[in-house]
């Protein structure tokens, strides 16, 4: 069946040419876009769709959440918000919660937040395990987080339990845990920072898991300047998460893992790099909020050449949001990024994170996170004229209508 929605008063493509098109239609055929072009010009379709002189965007692609939880971390908040400094310790909370949770209420949990998130524009997300922390619970989170999310992460070196020996816990993340989750996952990640795993735990980690064949990503420089973002650049991480506190060989590493790289070669549709591929640092700004912590550098990481993502980090101890629109706004109006700019991190700059910005003809796997032909038709139609709105109406719930792989979603 085809779709074509016409009337749309501006799209931003986020494909390599960044282009913002005017008084144009989208043509959907099953999961894939078809056409793309002047409204005047548009060809007949199964079903049309009257933008209604709104704008469209690509679906939001949400790189970094952990959607696998039981129980609440409001004192916590309340804690924080009043004067309290954020540490990892609160994870062993959720851990505890997620535990005694059955089956069935942690996916049912986990699809809820997955619905509230599509409901808001997110057509592509990943979830991380790590609030199960030993064999059994990683492999249940693993494998629940394979049926609600669209790319799922092994975290299982996300804190070192209490009572445990951090050694003989890093031996068990990389061995018998790393083989139980290893067929519902596609990346590993570790959080390297002070109070969770050391430069040492971390490599042991990622060395480990590349060697199971899993993509890298690391959460890293959240507290304050660490050995993150060098292990990240290192092993070749696709992207490391968090960047709060950057040296200024941080910011160097980061760019320099994009040397060569560009943007406007690659695949059919024209959004694939060419080059080496570099590691993307995601900003999570509703997590900074929360945790008061110093917002990411995300204009100079820009500046600097590096590629970034926005993420919403949607988790119940430090930023219990799923709303990328509310990043995409803060990154605006705090971050001093552009509408273009922001927009694109949180489309475009996700699915580099996630190694999705390109199709792959073998298994049939199509782009997320631009709008070309051939890409995966996920659409994002916002109850105003132009994206600048998501600004310009800070709080304003302006999500209209979303398709996802084709399929119009529900929006509350």
């Amino acid at each position: 069946m085809s779709i074509l929605i016409t009337n749309i008063a501006e799209l931003m493509t986020q494909d390599a040419e960044q282009r913002v098109l005017r008084d144009v239609a989208v043509v959907i055929e099953g999961e894939r876009i078809a056409w793309i072009g002047a409204a005047a010009g548009a060809p007949a379709a199964d079903e049309a769709v009257d933008a209604g002189g709104r704008a469209v965007l690509p679906g939001w692609v949400d790189s970094h959440t952990h959607l696998i939880f039981a129980g609440d971390r409001t004192a916590e908040f309340e804690a924080r918000m009043a004067g309290e400094s954020y540490s990892a310790g609160g994870i062993a909370v959720t851990t505890g919660a997620t535990r005694a949770t059955s089956d069935f209420d942690l996916t049912r949990l986990a699809l809820g937040r997955v619905a509230e998130a599509v409901s808001q524009g997110t057509t592509y997300l990943e979830t991380k395990t790590g609030y199960g922390l030993d064999v059994e619970n990683e492999a249940r989170s693993a494998r629940i987080a394979s049926t609600v999310a669209d790319e799922v992460t092994y975290l299982g070196a996300h804190l070192v339990p209490a009572g445990a020996d951090a050694g003989e816990y890093t031996d068990l993340v990389c061995g018998p845990m790393l083989a139980a989750v290893r067929p519902y996952v596609q990346w590993a990640d570790v959080f390297c920072e002070r109070g969770a795993f050391s430069e040492d735990q971390s490599r042991r980690v990622l060395q480990a898991c590349r060697e199971a064949g899993l993509g890298l990503r690391v959460h890293g420089n959240q507290l304050g300047e660490g050995p993150g973002v060098r292990l990240a650049v290192e092993f070749g991480a696709a992207s490391v998460d968090h960047v709060n506190y950057l040296a200024a060989a941080d910011v160097e590493a980061l760019a320099a893992s994009w040397s060569g790289w560009n943007a406007g070669d690659g695949a059919a549709g024209g959004s694939s790099g060419s080059g080496p591929r570099g590691t993307v640092a995601t900003c999570l700004p509703a997590c900074d909020l929360s945790t008061r912590q110093p917002l990411a550098p995300a204009r100079e990481l820009l500046d600097a050449g590096v590629q970034i993502a926005l993420a919403s980090n949607c988790n119940p101890g430090t930023s219990y949001t799923s709303s990328m629109a509310f990043c995409v706004t803060t990154a605006v109006l705090q971050m001093r990024l552009s509408v273009q700019e922001a927009v694109r991190a949180a489309t475009y700059g996700g699915a580099l994170a996630l190694g999705r910005e390109r199709g792959n003809d073998v298994d049939g796997e199509r782009a997320v996170g631009s709008i070309a032909v051939g890409h995966r038709a996920d659409l994002h139609l916002l109850n105003a004229p132009s994206a600048t709105h998501l600004a310009y109406r800070p709080g304003i719930p302006l999500t209209h209508a979303v398709w996802r792989a084709g399929v119009p979603q529900r929006v509350r």
